[in-house]
């Protein structure tokens, strides 16, 4: 069973701040790639949203365009 682990929050100098995050985790076993950033982006209010995803293997990095914030996925077992 893989779990991702959502987080968004803010920035501050393009660095993630936390002054406030959003936190939340589904299941994704089975989902494609673009299955779970759309997921994730509408547990925290994103859907619709453009911007640059950086992935890292367990880890998907999102900063939205015109916007001082980032979300960031991490994937568990």
């Amino acid at each position: 069973m893989t779990t991702a682990n959502v987080e968004y929050t803010d920035t501050f100098g393009g660095d993630a701040n936390y002054s406030w995050v959003v936190r939340d985790c589904f299941e994704c076993d089975g989902m494609s790639d673009l299955a779970v950033m759309r997921r994730a982006k509408h547990l925290v209010g994103l859907s619709g949203v453009r911007g640059q995803k950086q992935d890292y293997g367990n880890l998907i990095e999102f900063r939205p365009v015109h916007s001082c914030t980032i979300m960031f996925i991490t994937f568990t077992l």
